[in-house]
């Protein structure tokens, strides 16, 4: 996210703190957070270094008394606490993830967006095993040296399985009921997806349920994401990066901002075995 800003490109306003720190440095965090941005609630993220598969998943906002207590469990595991200023999650426009590959260093790469509509999130794409609508992809792609593609080089896709709206929006519902409705208390009774329909469309969160036109909002983009995503990898420490990610969402204020940059690497811990020392001197 600093990398981002440093770069001048949109991110939330947000104050990383270190295991270590004391229940106060949460609190004058989180005071120094809704003094700049003028509200009463935060959002809770949360880094732990090289993630195994199953970690904290954030993302929630909660109101400011909450904070300490939520934050205090996180640093007493071993993790950082991200307080950022709040967002709706239920009322995005547009959830974008930025894929950039490539084979090694100097060799030609690939460009690959995947977009979900209105009332999905970052967090669907990245870890809720929910497909993109729409999906935009560039070949050959020279990380070194800029050039803007060509209308005629992008290959935009869309999921056109039958019945695959209703299961991807049935798949939304049961995550937002069992992770974010349920973690914030907000849900009354059984977390099932029927349940989370009922409070969105109480709460007049219909975003999910109108068109979905993620085609035409994703091709209005395609173009200033790749322009971004470029600065973002000529920037990146590691020079010798294979696979970076960075996700991208368009709210209903109307605002956008990048969430992180993700170098695929260094993101998860190793699940294979240590390879022995006398193996390893023979490879």
């Amino acid at each position: 996210m600093a990398l981002a800003h440093s770069l001048k490109l949109p991110v939330l306003n947000a104050c990383l703190i270190e295991p270590g720190h004391s229940s106060a440095a949460v609190r004058a965090a989180a005071q120094a957070l809704i003094a700049t941005t003028g509200k009463k609630a935060l959002m809770i993220r949360s880094d732990g270094g090289v993630e195994r598969k199953r970690y904290y998943r954030g993302g929630n906002t909660f109101p400011a008394e909450e904070i300490p207590p939520r934050a205090a469990a996180l640093l007493a595991a071993g993790r950082a606490v991200i307080l950022a200023e709040s967002t709706n999650r239920f009322t995005n426009r547009l959830t974008v993830l930025v894929r950039m590959d490539r084979p090694g260093p100097g060799r030609a790469g690939s460009f690959t967006l995947e977009a979900l509509g209105p009332g999905y999130d970052v967090a669907d794409l990245t870890r809720g095993h929910i497909p993109p609508q729409v999906t935009a992809h560039l070949h050959d792609v020279d990380y070194r040296h800029f050039q803007r593609p060509r209308w005629h080089e992008w290959r935009i896709t869309g999921d056109h399985c039958p019945g695959g709206e209703n299961a991807r929006r049935r798949r939304r519902l049961e995550r937002l009921a069992t992770q974010t409705l349920t973690d914030a208390s907000q849900l009354d009774g059984p977390a099932s997806a029927e349940h989370a329909e009922v409070w969105l469309r109480e709460h007049g969160f219909l975003h999910l349920f109108g068109p979905q036109q993620t085609r035409q909002a994703l091709a209005r983009r395609a173009s200033r994401l790749f322009e971004d995503a470029f600065l973002l990898a000529a920037a990146q420490a590691n020079r010798n990066w294979r696979c970076l990610a960075t996700a991208f969402s368009v709210f209903d204020e109307p605002r956008t901002a990048y969430w992180d940059l993700v170098d695929g690497e260094r993101k998860y811990a190793a699940t294979a075995p240590p390879v022995p020392r006398h193996r390893e001197r023979a490879a």
